[in-house]
């Protein structure tokens, strides 16, 4: 072989041992990649199994809790909001947080039917809604808006309420939607609602929630806190004040009210009648519980937010959602 030749073969030679770094360096930044993608997928599924054993665990509770006094739900115990840590194995964490998930104004109450997609529009649902919002701040020409728009989301027509929104206003934005014509699923898509600005929702998110029913917000007298008390003022709209809800609340007996009447004779004894509706409204009993479960294992962080339906015997979960909604 001539110089020339031996260099030039010497030349192709280096290239190759630099092609086959290269390669070498991409192989192994690929398995390394492959090998924390599969331990973070299996401490991810291990995450995912202990939610599920701490979800049998809580709907167990609650099974036993309304057991206790099948006529009421109380906070005895201070299970109410409470928030438990529990040691996982691995040195991972469990945080589950059980409250009354009925203590909430229930968007969907502002309609009303038994087919979920022929919802009409339920005055009691809208008047409430709009009086829990100015009682938050809300001037009331945009919370009556909203009220309607809400209302217009979820009934079954296509025709507007007064200062409300259908399909026509929704598809001339950038992008177009429609209405949802039917039950929320989520909190979060009160965001979609015409009039519903990140700082209003932001507002609102703490007292409201989705039930998977058109019943008015079950509020329990037993279970609610007294800096909560917005939601029993809402239900006598400009003569009930959150002072008053409030004082009635901290008058709560140690073991609860033991009837709806003892509570509604704390507000007639102030010249307060409540409306049928308002009356039946308020139980004594707990039926939806939430709960908030947030697991970190082995790196992996997994959050779920869940709704339990505790007036089934036993109690059953029947939503689930991992991650957060905002």
């Amino acid at each position: 072989m001539k110089r020339g030749e031996r260099g030039a073969a010497l030349l192709v030679v280096l290239l190759l041992v630099a092609a086959m770094a290269a390669l070498s360096v991409v192989a192994l930044e690929r398995l390394r990649l492959s090998t924390h993608l599969s331990a973070n997928g299996a401490a991810l599924d291990q995450a995912r199994a202990l939610a599920y054993g701490a979800e049998a665990l809580v709907t167990t509770r609650i099974t036993r809790l309304n057991a206790l006094d099948p006529a009421r739900t109380t906070g005895r115990n201070g299970w109410n909001g409470r928030t438990e840590k529990l040691a996982l194995p691995n040195g991972g964490t469990a945080t589950a947080r059980i409250s009354d998930g009925g203590n909430c104004f229930n968007l969907n109450s502002v309609a009303e039917g038994s087919v979920p997609t022929r919802l009409t529009a339920r005055e009691t649902g809208i008047a409430q809604f709009i009086a829990l919002m100015t009682l938050l701040g809300v001037d009331a020409p945009r919370a009556a808006s909203v009220a309607s728009a809400l209302a217009d989301w979820i009934d079954g027509d296509s025709v507007p309420r007064p200062g409300g929104a259908e399909d026509e206003q929704y598809l001339r934005l950038d992008p177009p939607y429609r209405t949802g014509n039917t039950l929320l699923a989520d909190v979060s898509e009160l965001r979609a609602v015409a009039g519903v600005t990140p700082a209003l929702y932001d507002r609102l998110r703490p007292w409201v929630c989705a039930l998977p029913t058109t019943d008015l917000s079950p509020i329990n007298v037993n279970t609610l806190l007294p800096d909560r008390a917005p939601l029993v003022a809402m239900l006598i709209p400009g003569r009930l004040d959150p002072a008053r809800a409030r004082a009635m609340l901290q008058a709560r007996p140690a073991d609860g009210f033991s009837s709806l009447d003892q509570f509604w004779r704390l507000a007639t004894s102030a010249g307060l009648t409540p409306d049928m509706d308002a009356q039946q409204q308020l139980v004594l009993r707990t039926r939806w519980f939430r709960l908030d479960l947030d697991v970190d294992i082995s790196g992996a962080q997994l959050t779920e937010r869940a709704l339990i339906d505790g007036g089934l015997r036993p109690a059953r979960l029947i939503e689930r959602q991992w991650g957060s909604d905002e």
